[in-house]
Parts: structure tokens; sequence; C-alpha cells
């Protein structure tokens, strides 16, 4: 009769350890399917604005989720290896905060792509013939760009730590200055040097596979961080090869094992830029965004015109004719797209900084 209690505790804690082992189990089947779905992806959308928001969904929902495991196993937290894991996955993610605001940057600098475009569009759209005036025209837009490029890419090392003002920095810092009375104070600004490449170094180094004994101390939690700071070092490394921002660097800095199922698909994903990166028209491009490389493609195509005579022949016209409209349609998918990517960079920021300050109360709530 006397033992009764105590076999009963056991299995509850067993129970319990199931659960949680079943959720992590759960967690990791999620972020296989997601990236999985993302890999799917044709090779003429990759990198496309509609793909950058989805694979923002996918980080989003899987911080979601990963908020949700950390804030219902508050036991477990005390435990050596899972506190270390966590506060290692912080610093990076402290990190990734700096890369959103350069991302935020590269996106405004696209709105003033916009500005030139629309002059291209006002010499080609409603011409009964294209003569070289509309072509002189296009081409002076299309140069404009191309010094306003090279402007914002030499004064951006200058001017990165006073542009980075997207998302209220002060009333973040405050907000976690009042949550988290023992932790580290942050810095929020960039400093001048402030290099993308050395960012995501920084992000993806040293995430090193948990040992087995870490593991089943931790009933798989400690396998979720380190799946989830994979997640961050990609999705972060993405949007860097994407966007233009400064220094960038697209080679990986984290080495992902196929032994696990989600690093199929991410591993996928990350030939697929790599390979897209090396192609010779794309090797000197502010960013590998799909619109970015549409737009370059016809200033290219616009500049070879210089020994073309006037007026064309019906066969050039047409052409002419054709890569204008394939630039109409990278030009609307900027138009409609940017905004709410930028919505979504921002919500990423946030949603990182309160998973941040959630963490680190859950584990200070354990060591008092």
């Amino acid at each position: 009769m006397k033992r009764d209690p105590v076999v009963h505790s056991i299995n509850t804690r067993t129970n319990e350890t199931i659960v949680q082992e079943r959720k992590v189990e759960a967690f990791q089947k999620q972020v296989t399917q997601m990236f999985h779905n993302l890999s799917l992806v044709k090779s003429d959308e990759l990198l496309s604005v509609s793909w950058l928001s989805k694979l923002l969904d996918v980080f989003l929902c899987c911080q979601q989720q990963f908020r949700v495991i950390l804030s219902k196993n508050k036991s477990n937290m005390n435990k050596q290896a899972l506190e270390r894991s966590i506060s290692d996955y912080f610093e990076r993610s402290v990190k990734s905060l700096d890369v959103c605001n350069a991302i935020r940057d590269g996106i405004d600098q696209l709105r003033q792509w916009k500005k030139q475009l629309e002059i291209v569009f006002s010499a080609f759209e409603n011409q009964k013939m294209l003569g070289e005036y509309q072509f002189q025209r296009a081409k002076r837009a299309l140069k404009d760009l191309g010094i306003k490029i090279a402007d914002d890419e030499k004064e951006s090392s200058s001017n990165l730590a006073q542009r980075n003002r997207s998302f209220n920095l002060k009333k973040l810092r405050h907000q976690e200055s009042k949550c988290l009375k023992h932790s580290k104070s942050l810095s929020w600004s960039a400093l001048t040097s402030w290099s993308a490449s050395k960012q995501l170094q920084a992000i993806g180094n040293n995430i090193v596979v948990p040992k087995s004994s870490d593991i089943i101390a931790t009933n798989g939690l400690v396998f979720t961080v380190y799946t989830m700071s994979h997640v961050l070092n990609f999705v972060m490394w993405a949007l860097v090869a994407a966007i233009p921002c400064q220094d960038r660097g697209l080679q990986p800095q984290s080495i992902i094992s196929k032994n696990f199922a989600w690093g199929v698909p991410i591993i996928s994903l990350q030939d697929m830029i790599l390979e897209e990166s090396k192609r010779r028209n794309k090797r000197s491009s502010s960013g590998l965004l799909k619109e970015i490389h549409g737009i370059e493609t016809f200033a290219r195509y616009i500049a070879d015109f210089d020994s073309i005579q006037f007026p064309l022949m019906k066969k050039c016209e047409e052409q002419v004719t054709k890569r204008f409209e394939q630039l109409r349609v990278d030009f609307e998918s900027l138009k409609n797209g940017l905004d709410p990517l930028e919505r979504q960079v921002r919500d990423v920021f946030h949603q990182t900084v309160r998973c941040r300050i959630e963490g680190i109360n859950l584990i200070s709530r354990t060591r008092d």
C-alpha cells in the first residue's frame, strides 16, 4: 500500500517524458515538411519576393512552435546542457537582429529602384514606334539606377548605424531591460565596419550536434534548440543572398548532416542558391533576388543598343516589347511585394526579441 504512490509517481513522470518526446518529434517533422515544401520551388521562382515571403512564414511558424515547447518545459530549464544550448541560441538570435535591419535597408534601396523604373515605363509605354529617343531616355534612367546602387554600397558602411531605425530599437531595448534585470546589456546598433558576411559567420559558427547523453537528459529538448539554430542560420543566409546589403557573403558557415530529416531539404536549398550565385551573369549582382536579376538583365539588354540603327526592324522591336513586358512583371512583383516582405522582416525581428525575453525569464525563474 505504501509503495503505490511511488509507483504512480514513476508512471506519471514516464508519461510526461513520452509526451515531451512526442512534441519534440512532431517539431522535427514539421520543420522537415515545411522546408521540403520550400525546396520544391521551380528554379525560376527561387529567391523571388513571393518565395522569400514563404521562407519567412516558415521561420515565424518554427519560432512560434519553439516558444511553445520551451514554455511547456520549465522543469527542464535548470539542466546544464539545455541552459547552455538555449543561451547559445539566444546569442545567435541577437546577431540576427542586425541582419534584419540590414535587410530592411536593402528593401528600402529596392524602393528607390522603382522610381527609376517608372521613367523607363514612361519612355516605352503607349509608343506606336520605338525610336532612339525612347532608348536614350530609358538608358539614362537605368544608368542613374546603377550609379545609385554603387553609391549606396559605398555609403552604407558609414551610414548603416544611423539608418537602423526601422524597428523602434529604443522601445525594444527598454522593454528587454525592464524584463531582464539579470541579463547582459545588448548593443542594438551596427558598427560602421559592420559586415553581413561576418555577421553570418558569427551566427553559423560552432553549431555543434548535441551529445546523446544531453539529448536523453533533456528529453530531446536540446536537439530542438540545435534544429532551431540551423533554421535561424539558413533563413538569415538566404535573406542576405537575395537582398542587397553591406558586404554580402554567400558561403554557408555551418555544416548540416543529411542524417537529420530536416537537413536534406535545407542542404538542397543551399545548393540551389549557391548554384544560382555561380552563374556568370549573377556574380557581380547586388542581390540574387529574382526581380533584381530581371531588372539587371533588361538594363544590359538596353545598353547593347548603342550600335543598333533606327528605326528598328519589326523582329527586333518585337523582342524589345517582349523584354519590356517581362520587366513589367518584375516591377509589379516588387511594387506589390516589398511592403509585405518588410512587415514580415519586422515580425521576425519582434518575435526573435520576444522569444529571447521569454526564454531568459524561464531560465531565471528556475535559478531562483
